[in-house]
């Protein structure tokens, strides 16, 4: 019976990891993830969380597979905020709201846009886009 308890006791980060957005794919260079206050490595195979932060430094660059199988691809200098991720892999229903605060981002579209176009949201300094087609540049210079 205790022991039954204490999964119900589990940290939140611990229970997020159960579900993770995606993971990094390719890694080359200076990349961090920046999760609840904390920076951390990301080489190829690291988890994705919702919430988390990656950054490429000036040689750094990353390519990340999200579950609904998005692809991403952040070149140097890019900071890109996983505001919130949610994917059902049997209705393919879900959301991605994500932010990229400076650099470059290519995004080719996964399941999400194409079964509910309006459920994918990038955002910029000064823009929001609402995903239709299904591949696209985001570009942010230095504010």
């Amino acid at each position: 019976m205790l022991a039954a308890c204490g999964v119900f006791a589990m940290p939140a980060a611990h229970a997020a990891s159960a579900n993770p957005a995606g993971v990094i794919k390719t890694s080359k260079g200076s990349v961090t993830i920046e999760r609840e206050g904390r920076k951390m490595a990301g080489p190829v195979g690291a988890t994705v969380l919702p919430s988390d932060r990656i950054v490429t430094g000036v040689d750094g660059s990353a390519g990340i597979t999200l579950r609904d199988e998005t692809l991403l691809a952040l070149g140097p200098n890019t900071t890109l905020a996983l505001d919130k991720f949610a994917f059902d892999s049997t209705t393919h229903a879900g959301a991605l709201d994500a932010s990229v605060k400076r650099g470059t981002l290519a995004v080719i579209s996964g399941k999400l846009a194409k079964q509910s176009p309006g459920a994918v949201k990038f955002t910029t300094p000064s823009t929001v886009l609402g995903v239709r087609g299904t591949e696209f540049v985001i570009e942010v210079g230095e504010q």
